[in-house]
């Protein structure tokens, strides 16, 4: 199916239906968001803890982020496919920056995301001005835990909750598309929503923003341990694997898998030539 979902028709939905955006990692993550009707995937870096078994997202890379974006892309996804910059590539200069965006684009990703406000401008500019999409993203900012104390909600006092919206304002000023909110209370996301004339996605932002996203493996119950108190689980799929999983290992162990039905056979003429008449299946 061709891809229908585009960065204009995304900034479009500002005030409209909300957005449905899920992360994903591969081909048939991919295909499962597709069929569920989302409208944006996003390649997080979050990769690195949900997949690599990283304690954090500082440490995949412009390499691993490009090999998690050619795996999705390679799907076809209707869905819109936004592509992480991970930590430290686009920190250093706006040459580099665009160098990194450019590399996740010719992956297969339609648009790219960084972190921080104001202070990220000019490597926002930069990528625009390469006719790069751009997807904001402030709040908490996983890639920024060591300064910020840890996994903490943002935007609680009324200096922090203005700065917000001032970060807001200037991302959409300068012209991304669309901009995450995440970890921030729920009046703090409603005015940064209404304060903005693009669409807000949030996670840990409560119900005001345009639009939600949530971890794929969070939101299918493909891990178990303890997740913050924004994420719903819609399925147990650890459980039901693991159960399917050691069914398998049961049946092997005691003979029952492969069957008769689940086997190749020679026919009874071959297996007569082999000195095996009596083995092949009738």
């Amino acid at each position: 199916m061709a891809q229908t979902i585009t960065a204009p028709a995304v900034r479009a939905r500002k005030g409209s239906d909300p957005l449905v955006m899920v992360t994903a990692y591969d081909a048939p993550g991919a295909r499962i968001a597709d069929e569920a009707g989302v409208d944006l995937i996003l390649v997080g870096d979050s990769v690195a803890m949900v997949v690599l078994g990283y304690e954090d997202t500082l440490q995949v890379t412009v390499e691993d982020m490009a090999h998690h974006v050619g795996a999705v892309a390679r799907a076809k996804p209707r869905p819109m496919v936004v592509a992480d910059l991970p930590w430290m590539s686009y920190h250093l200069s706006v040459e580099e920056t665009v160098r990194n965006s450019a590399a996740l684009i010719r992956a297969g990703a339609q648009a790219v995301k960084l972190e921080g406000g104001a202070k990220r401008l000019p490597m926002v500019r930069a990528i625009l001005d390469a006719e790069i999409p751009v997807m904001g993203h402030i709040g908490l900012t996983p890639q920024s835990i060591h300064a910020l104390g840890g996994f903490k909600v943002q935007g609680k006092q009324a200096d922090a909750a203005a700065a917000l919206v001032d970060d807001a304002i200037a991302l959409a000023d300068a012209g991304c598309f669309s901009i995450v909110l995440e970890a921030v209370p729920d009046e703090v996301a409603r005015l940064v929503t209404q304060s903005v004339d693009v669409p807000t996605i949030g996670i840990g932002a409560g119900p005001w923003c345009d639009g939600q996203v949530l971890v794929f493996h969070d939101l299918l119950g493909l891990q178990d341990k303890l997740a913050p108190k924004f994420v719903r689980r819609y399925a147990s799929l650890k459980s039901d694997a693991v159960t399917a999983m050691a069914a398998f290992a049961e049946d092997v162990r005691t003979k029952r898998f492969p069957s008769a039905e689940e086997s190749y056979h020679l026919s009874p003429e071959t297996a007569e030539v082999l000195g095996l008449y009596g083995a092949a299946a009738s």
